[in-house]
C-alpha cells in the first residue's frame, strides 16, 4: 500500500453508552490508499478492532475484525466475510483474495521460499464493496472472556462456571456472527448500505445457515450470498462402506487430478480439464454408482469391467482400485497416485505435491502441502498486516487454525438420536424464499478433494428451484484447489466473476 493516512474522512463510530465496565483491547486504525486496476488511487480507512458479545449485560466474547471502508462510504455495499475450519480465521481470504493487500504465492498456488512477502491486491473486492474480515470467537485475535464471578467461589459458591467452549457449537457461532453484524451496522449507522455475506469452507454452510438467520432472526437483509468450496451437508463428509454419495462426488475431482499428472490411462495428459470431467461424472453417476448401490449383487463380469474403468480414470493400480470396491478415499488417492515418485499430492489442491519423506511406512505420515504447507504463509502475512502495517498492538497469538476449537466443535441443538442429517442446504432454500431478491454465488476449485465441486453441483440440481430462483444462483467453477484464488488465473476470473455477480445482485437482475 501506498500513500497511507492520506484517505479522506471515514464514517465515525456511533456513540455508545457503555453497558458494563469491561473495555475490549484497543484497536487500531490507519488511512491508506489501495492501488486499484489502472493505477487509481481508492481512499480507504482500514480499522481493526474487537466487539464484545453479552449475555445479560455481562460480556462473554471478543470478536476481533478488521474492516475496509471506502473514504466516502454512503452507499457502498457491505460484505461480511468470514472462513470456516471450523477453527479458521479469516486470514485465508482477507490475505488470498478480497483484502487489499495479499501475500505472494507462485503462479499455481504453491508457496514461496520464506519470508512472506505482502503485495497490494490489484483483484481485491474493494473495487465494489467494503469489507469486514470476521474473526469467529477462539480463532484470530477472538477469545471467550473469563468468568470473573464464577472464578470468586469464595464470593459466588453456589454459582457454576460459565462454559468456556460454548461458542464451539453450530448454534451459537451463527449468533455470536449475527449477533456482531448487528453490532457492526449500528455502530457505524451502515443500517442502510446493501449486506452481503461471504464464506469459505465451513464459513460457507455458515453463509448457507445465515441467509435465513440474519434475515428472520436480526433483521439483517441480504443482498448476495457467496458461498466459496462449501460443506453443505455433514453426511458427505463421514465416509463408510454402507454409502454412496462421497465416494460419486469425489472421482470427479480424482479423475482430473490423475490426468493432470499424466497418470491417467483414460485420457492423454493434454486432454481439456472440462473434457475429462464431463466423462469423470458421466461414469460415477451411472456405472460406479451402480456398482457401488449393487455391491454384491452385480455380476462379476460387469463388476470386472466397471473396475477397470473406474481403474482406468484415477491412474491407479487396478488391484488396488478392486480390494477398495470403488471406495476410494482422498488420503489414499492422494498417497497412491504418485506413489512411484515418491511424491504425495495435496488433499486441499490436489495438483500441488510434496516429497513423502516416509516413503516405506504403511501411512502417510508427512505434512500435507495445501494445508500446514501454507500455514507459515498466511501466519506471517496476517501478523504482518495487522501488527505491522495497521498498527494494532497486543500480546494475543492470532490464531489461524485452531485445531482445539474444532475439536470441542459441538452440535447445540436439540435433537433426537435418529436425526443425524445436519446441512444447510434448508436454510438457504428457505432465505432465497423468504428473500426473492437476494442473489447467491456457489464456487469450487477444481482439484479440491475435501469439499468437491461435484457435490454442490449435485446437491444444485436437488433444490426444486423455479426459473426465477435458479436465475438468482450462480454457479461457477475454476482451476486450482480448495483455495483456488492462489493461482494466479483463477483469482484474476473470480474477481470479474464476483464483479458481474455484484452489479447483478445491485441492480435486482
Amino acid at each position: 500500500m501506498s500513500d497511507a493516512n492520506r484517505a479522506g474522512e471515514a464514517p465515525s463510530p456511533k456513540a455508545e453508552k457503555p453497558e458494563s465496565e469491561y473495555q475490549a483491547p484497543a484497536g487500531a486504525e490507519i488511512r491508506e490508499r489501495w492501488r486499484a486496476p489502472r493505477g487509481r488511487a481508492v481512499p480507504l480507512v482500514a480499522r481493526a478492532e474487537w466487539f464484545v458479545l453479552r449475555e445479560k449485560e455481562k460480556p462473554v466474547a471478543e470478536i476481533f475484525s478488521v474492516a475496509y471502508v471506502h473514504g466516502t462510504a454512503r452507499g457502498r455495499p457491505l460484505t461480511f466475510v468470514f472462513n470456516g475450519g471450523p477453527g479458521a480465521a479469516s486470514a485465508y481470504l482477507h490475505l488470498g483474495a478480497l483484502g487489499p493487500r495479499r501475500v505472494r504465492f507462485a503462479r499455481t498456488g504453491s508457496p514461496l521460499p520464506p519470508p512472506t512477502s505482502l503485495a497490494d491486491n490489484a483483484e481485491s473486492w474493494l473495487a465494489f464493496t467494503d469489507l469486514v474480515f470476521v474473526d469467529p470467537v477462539g480463532t484470530g485475535f477472538s477469545r471467550t472472556i473469563e468468568d470473573k464471578e464464577a472464578e470468586a467461589k469464595e464470593k459466588n459458591p453456589g454459582k457454576k462456571p460459565r462454559d468456556a467452549n460454548a461458542f464451539f457449537g453450530l448454534k451459537r457461532d451463527l449468533q455470536s456472527l449475527g449477533e456482531f453484524m448487528s453490532r457492526y451496522l449500528s455502530r457505524y449507522d451502515r443500517w442502510d448500505a446493501p449486506v452481503f455475506i461471504a464464506g469459505e469452507s465451513y464459513g460457507g454452510f455458515r453463509v448457507a445457515k445465515l441467509a435465513r438467520l440474519l434475515q428472520e432472526g436480526y433483521g439483517i437483509g441480504l443482498n448476495g450470498a457467496i458461498l466459496i468450496s462449501p460443506a453443505l451437508e455433514f453426511a458427505l463428509l463421514d465416509t463408510s462402506d454402507y454409502d454412496l454419495l462421497p465416494w460419486i462426488d469425489t472421482f470427479p475431482t480424482m479423475a482430473a487430478a490423475a490426468a493432470f499428472h499424466g497418470k491417467s490411462r483414460r485420457f492423454a495428459r493434454a486432454t481439456p480439464r472440462a473434457a475429462v470431467l464431463r466423462a469423470a461424472e458421466a461414469f460415477a453417476t451411472t456405472e460406479l454408482t451402480a456398482f457401488l448401490a449393487q455391491g454384491a449383487a452385480m455380476g462379476e463380469a460387469r463388476r470386472a469391467r466397471t473396475m477397470a474403468r473406474a481403474a482406468a480414470f484415477l491412474g491407479l493400480p487396478l488391484a488396488r482400485v478392486a480390494r477398495s470396491e470403488g471406495r476410494i478415499s482422498p488420503r489414499l488417492f492422494a498417497r497412491e497416485l504418485l506413489r512411484e515418485e515418491g511424491r504425495v499430492c495435496g488433499l486441499y489442491d490436489a495438483t500441488i505435491t510434496v516429497r513423502d519423506p516416509f516413503p516405506d511406512r504403511a501411512a502417510f505420515e508427512g505434512p500435507d502441502p495445501t494445508l500446514v504447507g501454507i500455514e507459515r504463509v498466511f501466519t506471517s502475512g496476517i501478523n504482518k498486516r495487522i501488527r505491522g502495517e495497521i498498527g494494532v498492538k497486543t500480546e494475543r497469538e492470532y490464531h489461524l487454525l485452531s485445531y482445539e476449537v474444532n475439536k470441542a466443535w459441538k452440535i447445540d441443538v436439540e435433537r433426537h438420536a435418529l436425526e443425524s442429517q445436519i446441512g444447510a442446504t434448508d436454510d438457504l432454500r428457505y432465505g432465497m424464499s423468504l428473500n426473492p431478491h437476494m442473489k447467491v454465488f456457489l464456487t469450487h476449485g477444481y482439484y479440491d478433494l475435501i469439499t468437491p465441486y461435484f457435490a454442490s453441483d449435485r446437491i444444485r440440481n436437488l433444490m426444486r428451484l423455479d426459473a426465477s430462483a435458479a436465475r438468482s444462483l450462480t454457479v461457477r467453477h475454476f482451476d486450482g484447489g480448495h483455495m483456488f484464488y492462489a493461482w494466479e488465473a483463477s483469482r484474476v476470473a473470480f474477481r470479474h466473476a464476483i464483479a458481474a455477480f455484484y452489479r447483478g445482485a445491485l441492480a435486482g437482475r
